[in-house]
């Protein structure tokens, strides 16, 4: 059974919906019979996937495009009034635009600034934009946000991005506590967690998917199969990454605040014989 937000005649919003997971979200609910807004900041972009949307769709009533920048929120409540007057009520958000310019601790303040602001701030716009509607409505509703495994294990190398990732899952996991708690609410949230994913976010300058990686497809049907499955914690897979290594390296973190070890001990010399037999599972002790 599908989750019952998404159902025909309703209504889904997809941000950063012009490429990668989003555009291949927006498909699936496409052929799902929602009708879809996406949204993104790209026009070009955005123009493409209405197109590649539209010759889904039962007819160009069913898909609309809207150019946003989520961090804007003056702009993104006036882009939902906008998708309110087409299509009504909205029953599924999926939060999902992103980007990854890389950034250093004390390095570019700009590169901080955008992640932050469309990251993380963008979810949080979305969520209180679209979110008390689809609680007033009393109708299924459900916000997906998208995270990543790096704002939970947090690797070192990028972290305005961590940063932003560890962010949005602190706030599902603060919104779905809230929404569970709240007398007649029929609004679900999940966290999204996707592994290694063929996107433009993270071919750089590849031109062929590696073997390790998912397509924004594959992600795409996984999400949905652990969606009817009632998963909050939605963690994705990968062709290179097993679901069992990717909870040990969860635990493994979790265990540098529990035995005082030192921060990022997973990459710390002194620890990494100990990490990686812990890992391969030769070590069946608790991470610790």
């Amino acid at each position: 059974m599908h989750h019952p937000a998404i159902a025909p005649l309703h209504t889904a919003v997809v941000m950063g919906g012009a490429s990668g997971i989003g555009l291949a979200a927006a498909k699936r609910f496409v052929r799902a019979g929602l009708r879809v807004a996406i949204v993104d900041r790209r026009i070009e972009d955005l123009a493409a996937a209405l197109a590649e949307l539209e010759a889904l769709a039962d007819g160009p009533d069913q898909v609309l495009a809207a150019a946003c920048d989520v961090s804007d929120r003056a702009g993104l409540e006036k882009t939902a009034a906008h998708i309110a007057e087409t299509f009504g009520k909205v029953h599924v958000l999926m939060n999902n635009a992103g980007i990854q310019p890389g950034s250093s601790i004390f390095g570019d303040q700009t590169n901080w600034d955008a992640v932050l602001s469309i990251n993380l701030g963008g979810i949080i716009n979305g969520t209180r934009v679209f979110g008390p509607s689809m609680l007033a409505h009393g109708e299924p509703g459900l916000i997906v946000n998208t995270g990543s495994k790096q704002g939970i294990t947090t690797p070192p190398g990028d972290p305005a991005y961590n940063v932003s990732k560890a962010g949005v899952k602190v706030f599902t996991e603060a919104l779905q506590h809230e929404l569970r708690n709240t007398q007649g609410a029929q609004v679900e949230a999940a966290l999204l967690i996707p592994g290694f994913v063929w996107t433009g976010l993270t071919k750089g300058s590849r031109t062929e998917k590696p073997a390790g990686a998912w397509t924004a497809e594959e992600t795409v049907d996984f999400m949905m199969e652990r969606l009817e499955a009632g998963d909050f914690y939605i963690l994705c897979p990968d062709n290179d990454t097993p679901r069992r290594l990717d909870e040990r390296r969860m635990r493994w973190a979790a265990g540098d605040i529990i035995d005082n070890r030192p921060p990022l001990s997973r990459w710390h010399k002194d620890y990494a014989e100990h990490f990686a037999a812990y890992a391969a599972g030769e070590d069946e002790a608790d991470a610790g």
